[in-house]
């Protein structure tokens, strides 16, 4: 049990000095892209080898979350204590298991499969959510500690007031990852001052916009750091209780949260008179059953309680009226892994990334048409030419660049004329796209525009709760309409009837999903209407 700052900070010495003892750590990737490869087999057997060549002592072979550089999985990192420094090795399978043992005996880099840390896909990122992703073994809460981890929650319960925890939330100026970008210090101040005897804090991590994962990864590679930052947002905010709401088709991140939920019980971290503070709180994870609306705060409170996750009219809002009618704080997983860096080092510090309106840095998923397909992290007011062609090494060659997709099936498809557009929430919102929760598609020459708009208008249809006419028959008249399209079937007045039916599901919409469900088809509309009327038939 932890019952002070102080005996947190004795376990984290202890576990560094054991670290220094240790020359040496293989760090084995066993995030779901590097899982879907046999990770699980790789680490058994590197674990075995080493044993096997009496290397225990000198080396540790350990399971870590994502290194971010998917497209290149299976990923083990090799950690020197001399020099403070790591090799990164990639395309590695159970074959390459006897080369670790030359390179620990001969320190001889693997011939062929060693990284180049000075691309841009390294240099470029600025990892604040992702600190520990790639370094601390998931399932293991000492190493958390021994990398600075609840250090930020047992300084606050130690010498902050709840207010003050608020307060360097608002000057950091940090905004919901989500995709709303509202500020959270002003979410967490509005519900503070609600009086009442009950209060909710809860966790989105029901990711479900089409190739997106960074939720899944984080959840995944540091599951500690989400506890850490919704026990702050507890303290904060005067509620005992959280809820991780997780897609039930991420069995991994579900199985890491779980453990470490249970050890941070095991520990006094969670559960009552926590550090004989006074203060006590508790989570729990929920499933949910992959519905799309559920990423909408009200339709995803009303799954948690056991009822069909349909949105409701606002207000009344999550801060007055929640979870079981009770304030609730609501923030996703990537707001809640920034939170206890913000504690830790200030919020000043982390207005130096970023720019004024978006403070800060931003994960995002880079799949589609680009060579370094995966993770990444980078400081808000990156452009969108430097993220696609520095961070994710362009696009295979021979191909040529088209549009980019922001901001997921809410989102908006961007042309190349706006490569230089900066990636922050005002400016994406100025060119008909938006941030969303950082999923980003790159697509080539060969994509068809309105085949792309169709793909995210059928995902919302099929996705909409029905609760609302809007969304339930406009989704459905829009993919029939963008089919007549696609068939070069359509007539002039379809075109018209296309924009006018896109105005009023996203003027009448009930909840988000409706309301930007039009997007993906407004912004192909605005920079590719060539590819529309291609599919006029002429009078």
């Amino acid at each position: 049990m932890l019952n002070s700052l102080e005996e947190l900070e004795e376990l984290a010495l202890e576990k560094k000095d054991l670290k220094r003892n240790s020359h040496e750590e293989l760090r084995v990737c066993i995030g779901s892209s590097c899982a879907a490869l046999n990770a699980d087999v790789l680490l058994k057997d590197l674990k075995k080898e080493v044993k096997e060549n009496g290397l225990e002592k000198r080396c540790k072979v350990k399971g870590v979350g994502c290194n971010g550089l998917c497209s290149e999985a299976i990923m083990v990192a090799h950690y020197h204590k001399e020099g403070d420094r790591e090799s990164i090795y990639s395309f590695i399978d159970s074959s390459n298991t006897k080369d670790f043992i030359d390179t620990l005996n001969t320190n001889t880099p693997i011939k062929n499969k060693k990284c180049d840390k000075t691309k841009p896909f390294f240099t470029r990122q600025e990892k604040i959510v992702l600190e520990n992703a790639g370094i601390v073994d998931p399932d293991d809460i000492d190493d958390y500690i021994a990398y600075g981890g609840y250090y930020a929650f047992y300084k606050a319960l130690d010498d902050m007031t709840p207010q003050e925890v608020i307060n360097e939330i608002k000057i950091s100026g940090l905004r919901g990852r989500g995709g709303g970008g509202y500020p959270t210090g002003l979410k967490w101040d509005s519900v503070a001052k609600v009086d009442a005897p009950q209060k909710y804090i809860v966790c989105n991590g029901d990711e479900g916009d089409p190739g997106a994962f960074m939720d899944r990864a984080i959840m995944e590679a540091d599951p500690h750091k989400i506890i850490e930052g919704m026990a702050l947002a507890g303290y904060a905010c005067g509620a005992t209780k959280g809820y991780i709401y997780v897609r039930a088709e991420y069995p991994i991140a579900v199985q890491k949260l779980n453990k470490a939920i249970k050890q941070a019980r095991k520990k006094g971290i969670l559960g009552t008179q926590i550090a004989n503070s006074g203060f006590s709180f508790d989570l729990e994870v929920r499933l949910g059953g992959g519905a799309f609306v559920c990423g909408e705060a009200t339709a995803l409170v009303t799954s948690i309680e056991g009822n069909r996750g349909n949105p409701r009219q606002k207000p009344p809002h999550l801060s007055d009226y929640g979870l079981w009618k009770s304030p609730t704080v609501l923030n996703n997983v990537e707001t809640f892994a920034n939170i206890a860096p913000i504690i830790k080092k200030g919020g000043e510090w982390f207005k130096s990334f970023g720019t004024e309106k978006s403070p800060g840095t931003k994960v995002f998923a880079l799949t589609g048409h680009i060579n370094n397909t995966g993770l990444v992290e980078v400081p808000m007011g990156i452009t969108l030419r430097e993220l696609i062609f520095e961070v994710g090494g362009g696009l295979p060659k021979g191909t040529k660049l088209k549009a980019i997709q922001t901001g997921g099936p809410s989102g908006g498809c961007i042309p190349i004329e706006l490569l230089d557009t900066k990636v922050d929430y005002e400016s994406l919102k100025e060119i008909g796209s938006i941030m969303g929760s950082g999923g980003l598609i790159v697509m080539d020459e060969t994509s068809n525009m309105v085949e792309v708009a169709r793909f995210f208008m059928d995902f919302c249809q099929s996705e909409s709760c029905g609760k609302c006419v809007p969304c339930r028959v406009g989704t459905l008249e829009l993919t029939q309409l963008l089919d007549k399209f696609i068939a070069k079937k359509a007539t002039k007045s379809d075109y018209a009837l296309l924009k006018n039916i896109c105005e009023v599901v996203q003027d009448t919409s009930l909840c988000g999903l409706g309301q930007t469900a039009p997007n993906p088809v407004l912004s192909t509309i605005k920079y590719f209407e060539e590819e529309y009327l291609e599919g006029i038939i002429n009078d």
